[in-house]
């Protein structure tokens, strides 16, 4: 299984039981399916690849884990318009494997954006900053999908 370099099984330990909260053997499944490279999985898929590790998991355990997982921040959980959430492990937005979703509105393909340049940067944190000051609110992420055609849709 491909691993992501950032997911650290026991940062995740941690963050859960700091919770007050066990890491079971579904919570381990749940977190090893969403750790492979390149995947923006429905629950459904979520479900099919820990069960793999963890049989007998069922899947109202992967909804629950999954929501579980998405309040502690440790989930993003996004929508690209087809009625099914898609998740994957979160990434903080200063973090390096943070990105925005390119999504197809035609063919429902999901493109990882990651290769900001300057003025991106600068401009979210512009509008960051001014939120914050704007409403006293503190943002810890934010999540960013540009919806359209892809080039194969396009043609």
């Amino acid at each position: 299984m491909h691993r992501r370099k950032d997911h650290d099984p026991n940062c995740c330990c941690r963050r859960i039981r700091g919770d007050g909260r066990r890491m079971t053997p579904p919570r381990h499944a749940v977190l090893d399916a969403l750790s492979e490279r390149g995947e923006h999985l429905t629950a459904e898929e979520v479900f099919k690849k820990a069960s793999r590790h963890c049989p007998n998991i069922g899947l109202s355990t992967v909804y629950r884990t999954l929501e579980l997982l998405t309040e502690l921040g440790m989930v993003s959980k996004f929508d690209t318009g087809d009625d099914k959430a898609r998740y994957e492990l979160a990434d903080g937005p200063r973090a390096k494997g943070h990105h925005h979703h390119l999504v197809c509105t035609s063919c429902r393909r999901i493109v990882d954006y990651k290769d900001f340049i300057k003025e991106e940067t600068e401009l979210l944190r512009k509008t960051e900053e001014g939120l914050s000051k704007k409403y006293g609110f503190r943002i810890d992420s934010h999540l960013i999908q540009f919806h359209g055609l892809c080039r194969d849709c396009r043609k």
